[in-house]
């Protein structure tokens, strides 16, 4: 079915919302997946992992700075997902290379990490060039890439396959690089032994855009009623007092 890009954002708000998520996280997760959705670049089926883990964030600790200095922070998210504070890792980045000219940031025990493309397309926006590299699988693994130059609207996106072995520090980890000096877009240059699986142009994606405003988005039923499903949580109840004070 068909659904235009603000039914599905305000459908992902009431969803995160009513799961917990505290106001300004719920507005960022929606943001994230709907971003991820209407570039072409699988929103809806990142979503699809997640949900069924939807309600656990709440119950996990906060995410928790382990280290820090100048120009580098080590963060353990706890389990949490990219939807619930990975937007916060970003702007750490980016506060330290706005300081000290280029920064690293790594994030430990994060899933969902796909979704931290609108955060990266926010901060080049603002003028900083910024990567993020992650690997997913234990057996078979890839390695994904993410990257947009300062002062561009749009990221790149590369999926590679690896003969790689996943290490123990690598298991959910994701780390961001972000440089008011340097373009970071060349860390999706192919790695020896790889082999991508999937790469999108900046281009690609602005194109992507423009299709999702002309043609709105497809998504499945069952997932569209599910999102409602969890977003009912947030309606008020049928009451006398609930109608006296509607409209």
């Amino acid at each position: 079915m068909k659904i235009s890009m603000n039914e599905l954002k305000a459908a992902l708000r009431r969803c995160y919302e009513a799961s917990g998520y505290f106001v300004g996280n719920y507005e960022d997760a929606a943001n994230m997946i709907l971003w991820l959705e209407k570039h072409g670049l699988d929103g809806l089926e990142e979503l699809k992992r997640a949900l069924p883990y939807i309600t656990a964030d709440r119950d996990k600790p906060l995410s928790k700075v382990v280290y820090e200095d100048s120009t580098s922070a080590i963060i353990d998210s706890n389990g949490r997902s990219a939807l619930n504070c990975i937007a916060a890792s970003v702007d750490l980045a980016h506060a330290k290379a706005l300081e000290s000219g280029i920064a690293t940031v790594t994030v430990h025990n994060c899933h969902n990490r796909k979704f931290i493309l609108k955060a990266l397309t926010d901060c080049g926006r603002r003028g900083i060039s910024v990567a993020a590299y992650w690997r997913n699988g234990s057996q078979s693994v890839t390695e994904h890439t993410a990257a947009i130059k300062a002062g561009e609207r749009y990221p790149s996106y590369a999926e590679a396959a690896t003969n790689l072995k996943a290490g123990a520090d690598d298991k959910q980890a994701l780390t961001i690089i972000c440089s008011s000096r340097v373009d970071l877009t060349t860390s999706l240059q192919q790695s020896p032994g790889n082999h991508h699986v999937k790469y999108v142009s900046a281009q690609q994606v602005e194109q992507n855009k423009e299709h999702s405003i002309d043609y709105g988005i497809e998504i499945d039923e069952d997932l569209w009623a599910e999102i409602n499903s969890i977003g009912t949580g947030v309606l008020v109840e049928n009451s006398e007092q609930s109608r006296q004070g509607a409209g």
